[in-house]
């Protein structure tokens, strides 16, 4: 079960960029594919995505990583078992020799590693969930759908970038998927019937132009309510407030806030409204807020940290000894391998964090982290709309039926 090739090439993401695309080709005849998908929002600690640069494609080309895969990977991890996962990684992390992985690029070793893991799947003949979780680690995941998107995902007035409905009273994961789509055909009618756009955001979510950004979550009310679910869902924001964080205070549409200003919205916003989800609610380099807002709304609010902790297991243990947060968003391209993520979920669980498999903005057909998310409580993969995001959810109603 040696490897024997490695290819990498360009494939166009759901953004319409290029992205790289790897598969590993095994002895036996048995290999595994991947793409590795490429955030809008990003946190600055995180692994570097290699891009080429210059004129070419707005300077987003990948060629350069897939260069690196193909002239450098592929020597250094042909012959190696395709099972010695912590091996493989262990080894482009050395290559690479930096903390972020900008030399070779996290694309890069991403794409080897995911396609790694599922060539060794393959070759066992088993689902990807099994072989990442074992035969005992199995959870169907709670989905957390953004149906409306703001910030950096859409072109209108709403500083926050993502809200959420999160199916919380239903008896299956594919109950509560199909329920949560009626949710969302139902507030499309509603935006069509008041003159709303219905245009969609990066993630499928719709991206329409409301008065402020407590009118979203009204409209999801509304949604849940008109389609016969009320009591049975609840909301989640991601706020992603590193992107109108500077200077040590949050620029809104309707002002300047602090940080105690920025705790104050959500304490008020949760007590009003069903939300047991805030990802994002303070940039990630506004520590001593983090510890604030944990102290104040931890005890019964998920407070998730995003940019903050960026997948990566040295920053979570600082989160953890500071008392930041209390989840995590797993981002598998924010720290270049599936081993690094693996231990940093296991890390999270250890000390009683939550962990939310998350897609990026921009993604493919690749489902890869569907099978993932079943080593964690809930995962975000946008609307249940565009094919890129229906994917995931897709190979999730196999993984239910135990496919």
């Amino acid at each position: 079960m040696k490897i024997e090739n490695i290819v990498a090439y360009e494939v166009l993401d759901s953004r319409a960029n290029p992205t790289v695309k790897v598969k590993v080709e095994l002895e036996n005849g048995v290999s595994g594919e991947a793409i590795v998908p490429s955030g809008a929002s990003t946190g600055k600690k995180e692994a570097l995505e290699l891009r080429d640069g210059g004129s070419d494609f707005f300077g987003k080309r990948v060629q350069n990583a897939v260069n690196n895969v193909n002239e450098k990977l592929l020597p250094l991890l042909k012959g190696e078992c395709v099972y010695n996962q912590r091996k493989i990684d262990s080894k482009m992390i050395e290559l690479d020799g930096t903390e972020n992985l900008s030399k070779i690029g996290a694309n890069a070793t991403l794409g080897v590693s995911m396609a790694v893991a599922r060539a060794a799947a393959n070759s066992k003949n088993i689902p990807l969930y099994r072989y990442l979780g074992g035969l005992s680690a199995f959870n169907m995941p709670r989905p957390m759908l953004n149906v409306i998107n703001g910030g950096a995902h859409a072109n209108n007035n709403i500083d926050f970038q993502e809200y959420m409905i999160i199916p919380t009273n239903f008896s299956s994961f594919k109950e509560g998927l199909f329920a949560s789509a009626v949710v969302y055909h139902e507030l499309k009618n509603m935006l069509k019937k008041d003159g709303f756009s219905t245009a969609l955001g990066d993630e499928g979510g719709f991206a329409p132009d409301l008065e402020d950004n407590e009118a979203p979550i009204k409209l999801l009310l509304g949604a849940i309510k008109n389609a016969g679910f009320e009591g049975r869902f609840a909301l989640g924001l991601d706020v992603a407030s590193s992107e109108f964080y500077e200077n040590g205070v949050y620029t809104l549409k309707n002002g300047i806030k602090t940080s105690a200003d920025m705790i104050k919205i959500y304490a008020e916003l949760c007590e009003k409204y069903p939300i047991i989800s805030i990802e994002d609610g303070l940039a990630e380099d506004d520590f001593d807020g983090w510890v604030e807002l944990t102290k104040a709304l931890g005890g019964k609010t998920q407070l998730v940290g995003d940019d903050l902790f960026v997948t990566n297991e040295k920053i979570l243990r600082m989160g953890i000894e500071k008392g930041m947060a209390n989840a995590i968003l797993i981002k598998p391209n924010q720290i270049g391998t599936i081993s690094q993520t693996l231990n940093t979920i296991h890390l999270a669980h250890t000390n009683g964090y939550k962990c939310v498999m998350s897609h990026r903005s921009g993604e493919s057909e690749d489902s890869f982290i569907a099978d993932f998310s079943t080593l964690t409580s809930q995962i975000k993969t946008g609307a249940p709309a565009r094919g890129e995001r229906t994917a995931k959810y897709n190979r999730l109603f196999e993984i239910e039926l135990g496919i």
